[in-house]
This record gives structure tokens, C-alpha cells and sequence, in this order.
């Protein structure tokens, strides 16, 4: 365990969002012991290519939206004035680069009690790229519905909604939300009744081929994998809680779920039309390939820009101008022109799951 059970913890919601980004930056809400399986992803090198580096075309088509690359900034916010600067520096970047940026959970906001920068001053610095609105799953077992999804929509003028599943970070936080009876339907009356598209996402432990295949049978729009392999939301509660059982029993599931990669090339098969979003431990532009050769459309990240993002929009754009320039080189180094190209990129020993 590190220091920060030294310092006191934030008790209310924004206090929480606040130590997350804390510990995230620490680097204390990994594991060790469970990876991506992205690592295990080898492409076939090509040493002549026959293409022009810079010709390489890595645009990507996300809810009705082009993107000049395939990548999703998902970010992860703090305290609302800290969720403020860093949501502006990611919009700032997003525009700039023309890629899709998701919003952290707006809870706070659509209670009223703080905006965290969550307004349409993030459409004003990012006019022409997907904005993602946010809710909580475990708030649709506790009164949320199609008004409080609209207000989070409305507020930032997005074009799609994010639910978000953690029921393992609920089960490890004290206080967390545990009753998930209902939610499923809750999620299909969103994908039934609101005006944009619906997107449901885990937070790291990945999402099964079963559930994805239920999801999109009842109108979701995109799944978001969220695998595990980054960061675990149960090792990130367990640095911050403050009772010994807690943090003991959260650490236990530190390295729970589904494998990135698993879980990218399983919802796949299950869904050869869904709109595919692979998350969990996308880590550099290579790993954005990996994915995408076994099924992503886009792919998202959120801990390795985070540093970035808290700093300044430059510092965000010079992380993911960084990403960008990886995926080109790959597709370079394995002949492939585009990103469907890509999608056929030969393996080297492929793993019994990659497609």
C-alpha cells in the first residue's frame, strides 16, 4: 500500500473523484497481476510495405461522425474544479486532433451541486467532434431515467450517452450502490427513448460476449469493453478506504475480470455489426493496433493521458499526437494502408482467441 492513507480522503462524491485522480497519477490503481492480453498480440513485420508513411489514411467513422484517427479520450475526473481544467484540456485536444472525448460521470452536476466545468463550454472548444455524456448505471436503480439522462446529454451538447457499469467498485466502496435490480431494463428504456445513441462501457473488468450480445439486442448502440489489464477500480478503492476489512477484501479483487483483448476479439464475434470500443490498458499506439486488429472500431484510454491532461491542452495534444503517430507506424510496418487493412494484418503465432 502507498501514503495516501496518510492523508485524509475526500468524504463526499467530489472529495472521492478527487482522490481517484490521485491515486490514478500514483500509479497505484494497477495491478500486476492481470494484464490486457494485448501484449500477446504479435503483427507479421513487413519490411517493404510499399506505402508512403504519411499517406496512411487512420480515419475512422464513430456514431455518425468521421474521426481523423480511431481513438476516444474516456476521461476520468476529480473534484469539480479540478474536472473543470482537466475536461477543457481534453476537449481542447480532442478538437484539435479530431478524435471522439467522453466526459467522467456527471452525477454531481446533474444533482445541481457543482458543474466541474460540465457545460457548453466544452462544446464551445470542441465544435466538430463527438462529445459523450456520462451517467452511472447504479443511479438507474436509484430513481435516474430518461430526464436526468437528457439533462446530462443537454449540458454539454453531446451526441451520445455513456452508461457505465462498475458493480465491482460499488461492492468494494463503503456506501457503494450494491441494489442492481432493474438496471438492464432501465439501460433498454434509455436505448428506447432518448434521442441520441446509447453507449454502455465497464470500467476495467470487461464487458462478456453474453451481456454485450443482450445490450445491443435491446437498442444499445456501442459497447464499450473496458477491460481488465489497466486500472482496477477495486485496487484504486482499496488505497483509499480507510477500513482494513474493506481495503483487504478490495484488494483481493485487484485483479478481476476479463482481459482487454479477450473480451475485444469475444464481444466481436458476438456482434460483427456493434459498434466496438476496446478500452482497458490501451496504454500507446501499438496497442490501439492490437485492438483493432482483433475487432475495435476506436479505441479508448484514459489513465495513461491522464498526467497529460492535468497539466495543460498542449501537453494532452503531445500525448495523443503521440498515439497517433505509434498506430501509424504499425500500420506501416505491416502494409497496411488503412485501418481495414489493419483488421487483416497477419499474425505472428496468433493467441487461440485473436480472430
Amino acid at each position: 500500500m502507498s501514503d495516501h492513507h496518510d492523508r485524509p480522503k475526500g468524504t463526499d462524491i467530489s472529495g472521492r473523484k478527487s482522490d481517484h485522480i490521485d491515486i490514478v497519477l500514483a500509479g497505484a490503481g494497477g495491478t500486476d497481476r492481470v494484464t490486457s492480453g494485448l501484449e500477446a498480440i504479435r503483427f507479421e513485420h513487413s519490411a517493404l510495405p510499399e506505402l508512403a508513411l504519411g499517406k496512411i489514411d487512420l480515419s475512422a467513422g464513430f456514431l455518425g461522425k468521421q474521426l481523423r484517427a480511431p481513438l476516444l479520450i474516456s476521461s476520468m475526473t476529480g473534484g469539480p474544479e479540478r474536472a473543470a481544467t482537466i475536461n477543457a484540456h481534453l476537449a481542447e485536444a480532442a478538437e484539435e486532433l479530431g478524435i471522439a472525448f467522453a466526459v467522467g460521470s456527471q452525477r454531481i452536476a446533474i444533482e445541481g451541486r457543482a458543474s466541474g466545468g460540465l457545460d457548453l463550454t466544452l462544446r464551445r472548444l470542441a465544435p466538430s467532434v463527438p462529445i459523450l455524456a456520462n451517467v452511472g448505471a447504479a443511479q438507474l436503480g436509484l430513481g435516474y431515467g430518461q430526464k436526468e439522462a437528457m439533462r446530462a446529454v443537454d449540458m454539454i451538447a453531446a451526441d451520445a450517452l455513456i452508461v457505465h457499469l462498475n458493480p465491482l467498485q460499488e461492492a468494494v466502496q463503503a456506501g457503494g450502490d450494491t441494489d442492481w435490480r432493474g438496471i438492464f431494463a432501465g439501460i433498454e428504456a434509455l436505448a428506447r427513448e432518448l434521442p441520441v445513441p446509447v453507449v454502455v462501457k465497464e470500467v476495467g473488468a470487461g464487458i462478456s460476449a453474453r451481456l454485450a450480445r443482450r445490450l445491443v439486442e435491446a437498442g444499445v448502440a456501442a459497447i464499450d469493453v473496458a477491460g481488465a489489464g489497466g486500472t482496477s477500480w477495486a485496487a484504486v478503492e482499496g488505497e483509499r478506504s480507510e477500513d482494513v476489512r474493506l481495503r483487504k477484501t478490495a484488494m483481493v479483487f485487484a485483479d478481476w475480470g476479463i482481459p482487454t483483448a479477450q473480451a475485444i476479439a469475444a464481444v466481436r464475434a458476438a456482434c460483427p455489426a456493434t459498434m466496438l470500443i476496446g478500452s482497458g490498458g490501451i496504454r500507446t499506439g501499438l496497442d490501439v493496433a492490437r485492438a483493432i486488429r482483433l475487432g475495435a472500431d476506436v479505441c479508448g484510454q484514459a489513465a495513461a493521458s491522464l498526467a497529460a491532461a492535468d497539466r495543460s491542452a498542449e501537453a494532452a495534444v503531445a500525448h495523443f499526437s503521440g498515439v497517433v503517430e505509434e498506430l501509424r507506424i504499425a500500420c506501416f510496418c505491416t502494409g497496411s494502408a488503412d485501418l481495414a487493412a489493419l483488421r487483416r494484418a497477419p499474425l505472428v503465432d496468433p493467441p487461440h482467441f485473436a480472430p
